[in-house]
């Protein structure tokens, strides 16, 4: 059943260790001001993502949803992003379209004032795959406003279902579908953890999207998550799979450094720790920053320790960009910085 994968998924990813090996943000070295000439009441950290406007550039995304349990995690996040004025994005959306009875999971989110709302499906549903229809514009419009969402991620996860027991491994007519999707409705393309290089990113703006999330190595593997998942069942073959693509994908700045500059807004993501790493983000060309496995533990703890941490991740980005001598996003957007290490030999790659 998708709820119990759903549930396997948030245990595996905030209980086990599945992070990627190598985190490439460490990479990026920001340059120090030491006089700033700017006082640090007034660093504005406010930023607009096409109308909507935030407090911090940043979303807590798409992570879960369509269990019981994930009621509670969507509320905890919910109550945060409205405190602070961030984005939130759910987890895929899939389940509702079996059953509506978890529907909950998802909309309790509309209770909240939060600026900008994600809803989620996959792009492997966007097409027929084995025993199940492709999901249709009626469809895509309920989850949509099951959330009353500004936006619909469509994730590309095919290195997880790859790996998964029981992915979908057909991919043949997405593009095409995706521009007329496109043309109806405000969509943000994300990977989930293996980036996106240019030339994906150029085919996506010509499909019509309003916004890239890259969504690169750094942070969770959802082949490692699936690594796991098979050995539970004993599968031999997709755990061993997980293992050889724990880290396969490219790093996310490097997804960001190489995306900028298309026309469309980017979401960094993908590894994303602290405050710093959100700075880092937005010097290198990232329009918002998306936060999901770091937090994920928090929220399942309860509103309180999410709250802590998200207001320290804040507080760390302040002092980023005072460090900087940067009085707002944009200032900080346009800062030098040095790379050093593997990003390096990735960037030098022609």
């Amino acid at each position: 059943m998708i709820e119990n994968r759903k549930s396997d998924h948030v245990s595996i990813a905030s209980e086990r260790d599945v992070m990627a090996h190598y985190n490439y943000w460490d990479d990026i070295y920001l340059i120090h001001n030491a006089m700033p000439e700017i006082n640090y009441d007034n660093i504005s950290t406010e930023t607009y993502f096409y109308r909507r406007n935030l407090k911090y550039p940043i979303i807590i995304e798409s992570m879960t949803g369509g269990f019981p349990q994930a009621k509670v995690i969507n509320e905890n996040i919910a109550k945060v992003a409205s405190e602070l004025q961030i984005g939130m994005g759910v987890g895929s959306q899939r389940v509702l379209l079996k059953n509506r009875e978890l529907m909950d999971t998802f909309s309790v989110i509309r209770d909240y004032d939060i600026p900008l709302r994600i809803a989620n499906i996959g792009a492997p549903q966007l097409i027929e795959q084995h025993h199940e229809k492709a999901v249709n514009d009626d469809e895509l419009s309920f989850i949509m406003n099951t959330l009353d969402a500004h936006f619909l991620d469509i994730h590309f996860n095919f290195l997880q279902e790859v790996v998964q027991p029981e992915g979908d491994k057909r991919a043949s007519g997405i593009e095409m579908r995706l521009k007329d999707i496109c043309s109806k409705f405000p969509v943000i393309a994300k990977e989930t953890g293996a980036g996106i290089d240019f030339d994906i990113a150029l085919r996506l703006k010509r499909a019509g999207v309003m916004a890239i999330d890259v969504s690169g190595v750094s942070g969770t593997s959802f082949a490692a998550v699936e690594h796991y998942r098979a050995k539970e069942i004993n599968d031999k073959i997709r755990e061993r799979l997980g293992l050889t693509y724990w880290d396969w994908g490219i790093p996310s700045p490097y997804s960001v450094i190489r995306t900028k500059g298309l026309g469309v807004k980017i979401i960094s993501s993908g590894g994303i720790r602290n405050g710093l790493d959100v700075a880092r983000s937005l010097v290198i060309g990232a329009d918002l920053v998306g936060m999901a496995g770091h937090v994920l533990k928090y929220a399942k703890e309860g509103y309180k320790p999410l709250l802590d941490e998200m207001q320290s991740i804040v507080e760390e980005l302040k002092a980023a960009m005072f460090l900087t001598g940067s009085k707002s996003v944009d200032s900080l957007k346009n800062k030098k910085y040095i790379v050093i290490g593997r990003l390096r030999d990735w960037l030098e790659q022609k």
